[in-house]
């Protein structure tokens, strides 16, 4: 089986592109998202380390970042109670789906997290600033401190691009995307055989 990772900038498209792929995608932000909703341990676990802000059942996201502007170390403390839980469901997918020719990871801080394997490919999403802010601008709930909040989480950009096994050009026009995915899907597959 193919373990595939995405990375590039925040913005760039990389959700996107790996749902275009056809692979099964484990996303990581959903189940987030679904830990803050539904998980009362985790709930608990948090309230404790951080009672000043962890009030209330669902988390609400804004006193996560709430958390994460007083100070960025607070991320680390975040992580290790919420890191093992995703851990555990990405470990859920992969055995679910072990019989694929492949699945991607769609993971926000891959690298950071040290979340990749040595055989992963990783696929380095190109897009430009300009185009990628404009985009960032139009998200629901686009909030410019916590944009840069986020960018200071991230390892720079081009130790990613070193990092990664392809690069796929994102210029969010359709069309386009769509040849470049399928030029992509096939490289993935060759570059697997070539490698193997």
């Amino acid at each position: 089986m193919i373990r595939i990772g995405f990375v590039g900038d925040i913005g760039s498209g990389k959700s996107y592109i790996a749902k275009k792929l056809g692979f099964p995608i484990f996303n990581a932000d959903f189940e987030v998202n679904k830990i803050y909703k539904k998980n009362k341990k985790i709930f608990k676990k948090l309230k404790k380390k951080f009672p000043n802000h962890i009030y209330t059942f669902p988390i609400n996201k804004k006193e996560i970042f709430k958390i994460l502007l007083e100070n960025k170390n607070n991320i680390k403390k975040i992580n290790k109670i919420i890191h093992p839980e995703v851990r555990s469901k990405m470990n859920k997918f992969i055995h679910k789906n072990k019989k694929k020719k492949a699945i991607v990871l769609d993971i926000p801080l891959l690298l950071e997290g040290k979340i990749n394997k040595k055989n992963d490919i990783l696929i380095f999403v190109e897009a430009k600033k300009k185009e990628i802010n404009k985009r960032i601008k139009k998200r629901p709930g686009y909030n410019k401190k916590k944009f840069q909040l986020l960018k200071k989480f991230q390892l720079p950009l081009e130790f990613k691009r070193k990092k990664s096994n392809l690069i796929i050009k994102n210029d969010f026009k359709s069309l386009t995307i769509k040849n470049n995915v399928k030029v992509l899907k096939n490289r993935i597959l060759n570059y697997e055989r070539s490698n193997s």
